[in-house]
């Protein structure tokens, strides 16, 4: 925990980890979430000489100005205000305060800014950049069609499992935020491509112990982290001539605009992509695994590559 935070803080602190585990039932990524945000709190506080009990909504203005200050996207911004209202909830509920604070304080307009598109054509100027004669090459190329051909996040990409692949069923089971599973059908030629890579690369890497279950290894036998593949998609797109700002989130993006732009049923796509407002509303129909496949290989250019 931060040394700049008073033990006043870190008590709250610990009080607030243990009720987000306890009492609301979160995961493990999302108690680390609120607990970053609240660090930031408690570290600004702690250096004004405020208790937890003694924040008040003008306080936390001037934190809010000094995030504003360093340049934060107005969705970080949000984000931290959500973690503040919920640490402030549990002192109401313990009766610690009375009123909480940060409800008083306005979420920023939300940026509605998306990441660039790649089109079908550039995704495979991206992956003519790889070396495909190199276990790396092989691997690289075979993650762009992965990620592109079924909407995967990053974090979801490089924690996929031997164990989530279903070849018979042309699926690859996905946990996303919160641990949510969903079943994301994977066309056929990336599905040939990653049991390739599996079986012809990855078989000649040893992993290191606890390693074994990952889909995706670097040659010392270790899963890839999420950087090492923004590291990657970076210099391939440079290497393609690509002048638009790209990250492993553009290749979702672009899964998503592919079918929306070719008359995609629209919650078919949200579910594919795990979005919660599909999982959390009963007003949307159920979408049956059929659909979602049938969805993708009416709709998206890699599936009827052969």
């Amino acid at each position: 925990m931060n040394e700049g935070v008073t033990n006043g803080w870190r008590r709250t602190m610990r009080d607030f980890e243990t009720w987000l585990k306890l009492e609301k039932g979160l995961s493990d990524n999302s108690v680390e979430a609120y607990g970053h945000d609240v660090t930031l709190m408690a570290t600004f506080m702690s250096d004004m000489g405020v208790d937890p009990v003694d924040v008040d909504v003008d306080a936390l203005r001037r934190l809010l100005a000094l995030v504003k200050d360093l340049g934060l996207a107005s969705t970080t911004q949000r984000r931290m205000i959500s973690g503040w209202r919920m640490f402030y909830k549990m002192l109401v509920v313990e009766d610690a305060v009375k009123q909480n604070p940060a409800e008083l304080l306005d979420f920023p307009v939300k940026s509605h800014h998306l990441p660039d598109v790649l089109t079908d054509e550039e995704i495979t100027r991206l992956q003519e950049t790889f070396d495909r004669s190199t276990p790396e090459g092989e691997r690289n190329y075979v993650i762009v069609e992965v990620m592109y051909g079924c909407g995967l996040r990053v974090s979801e990409l490089v924690n996929l499992r031997l164990s989530n692949i279903y070849d018979e069923e042309q699926y690859l089971q996905i946990f996303g935020k919160g641990d949510k599973e969903r079943w994301v059908p994977i066309n056929p030629q990336a599905l040939t491509l990653l049991s390739t890579y599996i079986h012809s690369v990855r078989s000649h890497i040893t992993p290191q112990p606890g390693e074994e279950k990952y889909v995706f290894l670097n040659r010392r036998g270790h899963h890839l982290s999420r950087q090492m593949v923004f590291i990657f998609l970076q210099q391939a797109v440079r290497d393609a001539g690509i002048k638009k700002k790209i990250s492993p989130h553009s290749l979702r993006h672009s899964f998503a605009t592919e079918l929306v732009e070719n008359g995609a049923d629209l919650r078919a796509v949200q579910e594919m992509l795990g979005h919660a407002s599909i999982s959390t509303t009963e007003i949307y129909t159920h979408i049956s695994r059929d659909t979602l496949r049938n969805t993708i290989a009416a709709f998206h250019p890699h599936y009827v590559k052969k």
